[in-house]
């Protein structure tokens, strides 16, 4: 194994060891942007997330309490088309308990359309479906419309993601909204620097107030380790219902 590969598995352990209503930290933390595998390639993201400061009582029956859970999650990524990729993720968490759990899967389909990725405006879409344990969303049945907005220059990255959840529910129809934002100032060569901000807004019919739901800002570094994209965050919760601090660690491998 070659040193850089090395280095960014250690950065990936060493974040996990330091370890959507629903109040844990999901499985992915991050803004969508117009990264996508080209056709017929493969690769794998690892996403690693760690409540260390978090709830330690649940909010609804089942729930397993989100304080100190760490998570992670395999991302499979699939290039089906130079407008489309396919995925799938494995999630599993490591809750204080110190036993490993298999908390689900889901697929997911993403388009972004035909851009210039230097510089300029991008957009896409995507589309996700899946099932999780009940311990850690009260339906376990969910789907996901993301919409994917952005523009950048040399220096810049702005990108925004509006998210559309629903409950795959026979008798259940109410759909929740999510606002995220990623802005990201480069610094040298593959590495830059910035905020992302990630924060509930509850059903789409009656949005909640600013001071409820989830609301929790990122510090977060993107870079390259020995060709392997690279995303560190420390993030603090600015609601009640927010984890109070988590840190992440998504590293990217091309098979």
């Amino acid at each position: 194994m070659r040193f850089n590969t090395a280095l960014a598995l250690c950065l990936v352990l060493t974040f996990g060891s330091a370890a959507t209503s629903v109040r844990a930290a999901p499985e992915e933390i991050q803004v969508y942007l117009d990264d996508k595998e080209d056709p017929g390639n493969v690769s794998v993201d690892l996403h690693n997330n760690d409540v260390l400061v978090g709830d330690k009582q649940a909010s609804y029956a089942g729930e397993r309490p989100p304080d100190h859970v760490y998570r992670l999650t395999p991302e499979f990524n699939f290039g089906l088309t130079e407008t489309l990729e396919a995925g799938a993720y494995l999630l599993t968490s490591l809750p204080p308990t110190g036993d490993p759990v298999f908390d689900g899967a889901k697929l997911r389909l993403k388009y972004i359309a035909p851009h210039d990725a230097t510089a300029g405006p991008f957009w896409g879409l995507n589309l996700e479906l899946g099932r999780t344990r009940i311990a850690d969303s009260p339906q376990p049945w969910n789907g996901e419309l993301k919409g994917i907005l952005g523009w950048r220059n040399r220096d810049w990255t702005l990108a925004g993601n509006l998210n559309g959840d629903a409950p795959l529910a026979r008798h259940n129809d109410t759909a929740t909204a999510e606002l995220d934002f990623k802005m990201a100032r480069r610094i040298s060569g593959d590495t830059s620097i910035g905020l992302e901000s990630y924060n509930e807004l509850g059903p789409f019919r009656r949005l909640e107030p600013l001071d409820q739901g989830s609301k929790s800002l990122f510090a977060a570094l993107d870079t390259v380790v020995g060709g392997h994209d690279l995303n560190l965050g420390v993030g603090r919760g600015l609601t009640r219902d927010a984890d109070r601090w988590v840190v992440k660690a998504i590293v990217n491998f091309r098979l």
